[in-house]
């Protein structure tokens, strides 16, 4: 079997009616189409369902499945210890899931788990299920902080786990949309919250899942959404497969955005539906494996980049590429002369003559499909010249910062790299002499130094400026600080 259904939901407590004391009342939309989903569910009749939580145990870099043979929860937490839940695992495709994930060396499995009870996220879904349908076991999956690409690859693991097991499974995404979205809300108004829901509820009810990729990262923060990485492992569990989406409501009268979509494999890729859809594989369309055109797409503009490198980026991608492929640091190259160093062409000929007789402190980023891979750098030179700066500290960002583990080989292709050139630092006497746009900050305390590159994207204001800073020297926000501002030269 494959995935039978879909259903992107939300997960608010106050919908349940134990903890709603009345309340819910204001979303009735949401619980009507809630029924609806259990009452669909109920007639597929699936053995497992699989649910994904943005409140399960979720890590940086790694995706927790939640292990064993069974899971209790309630909500105590939400003065209602009486709605509570006792839910079998279904441990066979829960291994399974796991062993294919180990085959491709994907961050996956069911290590680690901090708290096995079961989360708000998964029990509000259960909820309304439970009143319609009982004879499933569940397979309960955190998101993480990795890439959309890795969440979807995910979905992709569990369509494929789905049929080697014969499982019928529906998928559950659970996650609510903006929290944004009204000032009277509990989270206040950001224009980017009403934005949020209308895009993602147009993409969700088009199943145009491709477009999830294109939500910016920065921009789904501001929007402060819940289940993005939710609805992106979903869409990769129906990779391949030609869906006929309903879009059954969207509501934000509490200030937070709840959506839900229903979502059924058709039968070919016509888009003709199949009512045997739940006893049978479904023919894979190109058109639909979102994850295989969007990294194609996403190399073709790197290789453009790529080709327009200026010699300081291309030599810390030189320095990377070297250290990972050959196991070795780069030598620092001689001199490019002629039209070779107009050209900038450092790969065959040398860097230009300013890289070795300029000695500048010099940071190299790393971003993989739109996030920090990695960034270490040098307030003031240490070596002779920016050149061998930037040879030693892109080989340091990829495999030297402690927020994340090593960049492997394999990851060459997808590496965007950035590196600032900083000139001298300069002591201030307030905040009012920065600009995040133009200056970095440095802040120091106690021997406790911290730095922050200018015109970061996400960091719009001083006060975020310096607490970035101070956190990463690890200074208290209530501690009086020195502080330095830099300028840049950046290079992309």
């Amino acid at each position: 079997m494959s995935i039978t259904a879909a259903f992107m939901v939300p997960h608010p407590p106050m919908i349940v009616p134990q903890v709603g004391q009345g309340s819910e009342v204001q979303v009735a939309a949401t619980i009507k189409a809630y029924n609806q989903v259990a009452d669909e569910i109920a007639a597929l009749q699936p053995e497992t369902i699989v649910i994904s939580s943005p409140h399960a145990t979720m890590y940086l870099d790694y995706f927790h499945i939640s292990p064993g043979r069974w899971a209790e929860g309630s909500f105590r937490n939400f003065r209602a210890p009486e709605v509570a839940f006792r839910e079998e695992y279904d441990t066979e495709l829960v291994r399974t899931i796991e062993e294919l994930a180990a085959e491709k060396g994907f961050p996956a499995g069911t290590m680690g788990e901090r708290e096995p009870a079961l989360d708000h996220g998964t029990m509000v879904p259960l909820y309304f299920i439970r009143k319609k349908y009982s004879g499933f076991r569940l397979v309960r999956i955190g998101l993480s902080g990795l890439p959309l690409t890795k969440h979807y690859e995910l979905g992709q693991i569990i369509q494929a786990a789905s049929e080697k097991t014969g499982r019928r499974v529906v998928y559950v995404a659970s996650g609510d949309l903006s929290h944004k979205l009204q000032d009277y809300g509990p989270y206040g108004f950001a224009p980017e919250g009403p934005a949020y829901d209308a895009r993602i509820m147009d993409v969700c009810s088009r199943a145009a899942f491709g477009e999830l990729f294109d939500f910016d990262e920065n921009f789904c923060g501001k929007a402060a959404e819940c289940g993005h990485r939710s609805f992106v492992i979903m869409a990769g569990a129906l990779d391949g497969i030609e869906v006929r989406a309903t879009q059954l409501v969207h509501e934000d009268v509490t200030g937070v955005g709840y959506g839900i979509c229903t979502f059924y494999p058709m039968a070919d890729s016509a888009g003709h539906p199949d009512e045997r859809s739940a006893d049978r594989l479904f023919e894979r369309s190109a058109d639909r494996q979102f994850l295989r055109k969007y990294l194609e797409q996403v190399q073709d503009q790197l290789l453009q980049k790529k080709a327009q490198e200026d010699p300081y980026v291309a030599l810390a991608r030189r320095s990377l590429e070297t250290y990972l492929t050959e196991g070795h640091r780069l030598k620092l190259p001689a001199a490019s002369t002629g039209d070779a160093a107009k050209a900038g062409d450092t790969a065959n000929s040398g860097i230009p003559e300013e890289m070795l007789q300029t000695r500048a402190g010099a940071f190299v980023s790393i971003h993989e499909h739109g996030q920090l891979r990695g960034c270490i750098g040098t307030i003031l030179p240490v070596t002779g010249c920016v050149a061998e700066e930037i040879i030693r500290n892109a080989v340091s960002a990829a495999t030297e910062d402690p927020r994340f583990m090593p960049i492997e080989a394999d990851e060459l292709p997808w590496l965007e790299i950035s590196v600032d050139v900083l000139g001298e630092p300069e002591h201030i006497d307030s905040p009012d002499q920065l600009d995040v746009k133009r200056y970095g900050v440095i802040v120091t305390k106690d021997g406790r130094r911290g730095l922050l590159l200018p015109d970061l994207e996400g960091v719009d204001t001083v006060a975020r400026q310096i607490s970035i800073a101070k956190q990463k020297a690890g200074i208290g926000p209530g501690e009086d600080v020195e502080l330095q501002r830099f300028e840049v030269i950046r290079h992309h």
